[in-house]
């Protein structure tokens, strides 16, 4: 597999979804390592707020407004870093939400919007990334999946859905850009503390700070590893339960949801889920 990992002196570091829990933490820990950074988020104050921060680290933050379901405004964001900051040398696709999907929510909304902003948001910011790194034959593309997406989780309909079909994205792209220059990661939390998962509750142990996230997926895209997959534990018991037999899977989901009603407030919803 072509393996071509992005140094500060290749470019800047494009991350979308950057201006909360991983993204953000991510942004800050790629311009502590001394990279130039482009956030792109929808919520412009808090990209102010993540470019003061920056401030003294040793690389910098540029930060521009811009909506991942938007086609043509991911078009405008990639000329505008070409424009002002240089070629985009890594392209983290982090952009995401979660929405419960079960029976008694609004199931339509949840998988509309899950969609267009996990999926089709990724494809948004994808093709023309990939289009500007093939004229320059070098590249880094990551791919935000999640340990919800190896199995299916109650509540999780919409969202390991869309994370799924993230991980056989990046899969097959790997394969189809191996000997092109550019190098396809896939990113594969389990349930990390950001605002996305402060109203869940879990069943997962050992959970992990952004900041803790952020270091261990810098770490990652300096290496040559398709996945970057953390903790070890959850990501070793979500790839287990995607391929237990469906006679052990569902008895087995079935008891541990059973344990998490039983040990968390009723008043807050569902089960294991990772985050952006």
């Amino acid at each position: 597999m072509t393996s071509f990992n992005a140094k500060p002196e290749h470019g800047v570091v494009w991350i979308t979804g950057a201006s909360s829990g991983i993204g953000r933490a991510l942004a800050l820990e790629m311009a502590r390592r001394g990279y130039t950074v482009a956030a792109t988020a929808r919520d412009h104050d808090r990209l102010v707020e993540l470019q003061e921060e920056a401030g003294a680290l040793k690389g910098a933050i540029h930060v521009l407004d811009g909506d991942v379901t938007e086609r043509q405004d991911m078009e405008r964001v990639i000329a505008s870093i070409e424009y002002e900051h240089g070629r985009i040398a890594l392209a983290v696709f982090n952009a995401g939400i979660f929405e419960m999907a079960k029976p008694g929510v609004e199931l339509r909304r949840a998988f509309e919007k899950s969609i267009a902003v996990n999926l089709t948001g990724v494809v948004n910011c994808l093709v023309p990334a990939l289009r500007h790194m093939q004229t320059y034959s070098h590249g880094q593309i990551a791919f935000m999946g999640s340990a919800a997406g190896y199995a299916g989780l109650p509540g999780s309909a919409a969202y390991g859905a869309t994370k799924a079909a993230l991980i056989n994205m990046a899969q097959s792209l790997a394969l189809d850009l191996e000997g092109s220059g550019i190098f396809v990661q896939l990113i594969n939390p389990g349930f990390v503390e950001t605002p996305m998962t402060a109203s869940m509750r879990t069943l997962a142990a050992g959970r992990i700070t952004a900041e803790e996230a952020a270091r261990r997926i810098a770490d990652g895209l300096q290496g040559h590893a398709f996945e970057i997959a953390f903790p070890r534990r959850q990501a070793f018991a979500a790839k287990l339960l995607g391929i237990l037999p469906y006679a052990l899977y569902f008895p087995l989901l079935r008891w541990l949801r059973g344990k998490s009603v039983a040990r968390q407030p009723k008043s807050v919803e569902s089960t294991l889920h990772a985050a952006e």
